[in-house]
């Protein structure tokens, strides 16, 4: 990116004084400037601000009263002449809040003092970063935006952005991972004058647009990109330069890393059950004898600083659910302020939705359904919706599935709209781009199962889910969506072609406003994809259930084979075969991690004799791979779904042969 700059430097001091040529010198120097640290006194006292500590990292932040409090003259940091650099990198890390729809909120501004022209800022939305200057030509002067989509900064964690701009050429990174490169038809003026200019952190001088979030670090660095210096790094608290107010202690030491203090001083420990964390306790340790760990109380939250690591010792069953019939799926879910669900997908024609009260799931609603295969809960806005994936048609010979929605007044789900599908097994629900979509898999329509499954989307001027994509399946079982740095992922399970179970399936990237063909997977049956993560690395499992040939049904008609775990490989560009399982006619993966070990459970269903078999738990073992390391006798086992309670974490499976689902605990110590 600074081929230019770098040459300017190389060939300039050539040039001979007399001959009219003069010694080249930058605006500014070439050394990361600290933006920040030039608006915010050493010691921090300044009106406006504020330093706060959020997990376990300082920010500052921003008062709406005194908008234009945390600013300074550009000529502070212009000191040889008046131009902002061509080529430069912003380096930003903030932990910015929840946006509603179509709010903007300034990260900084570069505003003339006359006019009050903007001429610089970067500023965010629910869906997008952009990046704003001014151009001017001899027709004028006009305000450009470079819009980057879905950062993805609405998690509630830090995040470091790096920004790096080149004439046309914009680029944007979030937490060392794949850039967002976007080439604009009005390239960054190599003539943006400053002078008269002044720098406002979080704001355009005004109350409206103030960033309401923590910055931490707001960095220019004139003459190069940023990310080849800060990048690879593993966490989101990639430091260039942060003022010296936010240098303190970050509260979150690494393993085998012990707090080292320059001084002296008095620590008060507190002992028994855990207490509250305040700003009373702040700075104050809590020892917790059952646990035999040392707890900093940092914020509102307590730290670990000394554990003994908790490991998943064995597993007990904790409640029997009877059910109103076999349970092909289950889903479990959290309601703001209501709490915590369970929702089972049942063989006749009434499903149930549980609550978790006084530490078990009980009865909470019925809901009329056709043969259900699965639920899918998912969000819009404040809007909470439940989505039945129906496999048979109702008493009138209609087909349809159903989309629920949580009533706030009557706390029940009402229904909100009918879906037609064919023989639906599952419901995926995604966003992409801050639009809404769901993908429905459509097993067979009558006899023919090479049918299309279709991609829904949410118009939100009808606020109806309407028709965007169709693709074509083979006895589509299931989708799984996710994502890889800025790219999105859709990958379907094919199950039956009609006569074979040894079909491909497909993993979709969603490119120019749909979902293009990525890689195929030759799979036997499958009926479940489980998408994880462990530490950098990104993996797809594969739950293969038969296979079956109609023309060789004698020879190659077995339940007990092989699923397969695959894992992304970035250099590749696609995912490669990592570790082969053998499974009894596996249904569903389920991924969890107890402390700092990670788990897969699959669901064994039948081995070709019984479907009293049992499913196992495997633990990753790192180069070993997964291991096993619990077997866990089940009936027909149809699905399994993680959750955690303030009391501790758990599993459930559902039966496809009896009316009986089952909770287990995991017993750690």
């Amino acid at each position: 990116m600074s081929v230019l700059l770098t040459l300017c430097v190389v060939l300039l001091p050539l040039a001979t004084p007399g001959q009219g040529a003069r010694r080249w010198e930058p605006c500014t120097d070439l050394r990361p400037l600290d933006i920040l640290a030039e608006a915010v006194p050493p010691d921090g006292a300044a009106s406006g601000i504020s330093v706060t500590r959020v997990q376990g990292a300082l920010g500052l932040q921003l008062s709406a009263a005194a908008p234009h409090a945390v600013s300074f003259p550009a000529s502070r940091i212009f000191v040889r002449c008046d131009l902002f650099p061509e080529e430069f990198s912003i380096v930003v890390t903030l932990k910015p809040p929840s946006l509603p729809p179509k709010k903007n909120e300034y990260l900084f501004s570069v505003v003339a003092e006359g006019p009050d022209a903007l001429l610089l800022g970067l500023r965010y939305s629910p869906t997008r970063l952009h990046f704003l200057f001014l151009r001017e030509d001899a027709a004028g002067a006009w305000q450009t935006r470079v819009s980057f989509r879905s950062p993805a900064l609405m998690d509630s964690q830090w995040h470091t952005l790096v920004l790096a701009v080149s004439e046309d050429s914009f680029s944007l990174t979030m937490d060392c991972g794949v850039p967002m490169d976007i080439t604009a038809d009005v390239p960054f003026p190599a003539t943006l004058s400053m002078q008269g200019a002044r720098f406002f952190i979080g704001s355009r001088r005004r109350t409206k647009g103030l960033f309401t979030g923590l910055v931490r670090q707001l960095v220019l660095l004139p003459g190069s990109d940023a990310t080849a210096q800060l990048c690879p790094c593993r966490n989101a608290d990639i430091v260039l330069s942060i003022p010296p107010v936010l240098q303190g202690l970050t509260g979150r030491p690494a393993d085998n890393e012990v707090l080292k203090y320059p001084y002296e001083t008095n620590m008060k420990v507190t002992l028994g059950p855990q207490p509250p964390c305040t700003k009373v306790e702040d700075a104050h340790f809590w020892f917790d004898a059952g646990r035999k760990g040392l707890y900093l109380c940092v914020g509102s939250e307590w730290v670990s600083v000394l554990a003994a690591k908790e490991k998943l010792d064995y597993v007990e069953e904790y409640q029997s659910l009877h059910t109103n019939s076999e349970t092909l799926g289950l889903e479990v879910f959290v309601i703001p302020e209501a709490g915590l669900f369970l929702a089972t997908a049942n063989r006749k024609t009434t499903s149930a939705v549980y609550k978790w009260m006084d530490g078990k799931f009980s009865s909470y609603q019925n809901i009329p359904t056709q043969q259900a295969q699965s639920w899918r809960h998912f969000t819009i806005g404040r809007k909470v919706f439940l989505a039945v994936a129906n496999f048979d048609p109702n008493e009138k010979g209609q087909e349809f599935s159903v989309i629920y929605k949580w009533s706030q007044r009557k706390l029940r789900f009402t229904p909100y709209q009918r879906v037609p599908t064919h023989s639906a097994r599952d419901w995926e629900a995604f966003e992409v781009a801050g639009e809404h979509f769901l993908a429905v898999a459509n097993h067979r329509e009558g006899d023919n199962h090479n049918i299309d499954s279709v991609i829904y989307k949410w118009n939100p001027s009808t606020r109806l889910f309407e028709p965007n994509q169709t693709i074509a399946t083979c006895g589509a079982y299931d989708w799984e969506f996710f994502t890889v740095g800025p790219y999105s992922f859709l990958v379907v399970a094919n199950a039956f072609n009609g006569t074979s179970t040894k079909v491909q399936s497909h993993l979709y990237v969603w490119l120019l406003g749909s979902f293009q063909l990525f890689q195929s997977f030759l799979t036997f049956g499958a009926a479940d994809w489980e998408v994880f993560r462990i530490g950098d690395r990104i993996f797809l499992a594969v739950a293969n259930s038969h296979s079956y040939d109609v023309e060789m049904q004698v020879q190659n008609d077995s339940y007990v084979i092989n699923s397969v775990i695959y894992e992304l490989n970035v250099s590749a560009q696609m995912f490669v075969k990592f570790q082969e399982i053998t499974t009894c006619s596996a249904l569903d993966w389920e991924f969890f991690s107890v402390g700092e070990d990670y788990f897969l459970v699959v669901a064994n269903s039948f081995d070709g004799n019984t479907f009293l078999v049992n499913s196992i738990i495997y633990r990753w073992q790192g180069y070993e791979g997964f291991v096993a390391v619990h077997s866990l006798p089940t009936f027909g086992c149809r699905d399994w779904e993680a959750f955690r309670t303030a009391a501790g974490s758990y599993l459930v499976y559902s039966s496809a042969k009896e009316p009986l689902s089952r909770v287990l605990r995991l017993r750690t110590g």
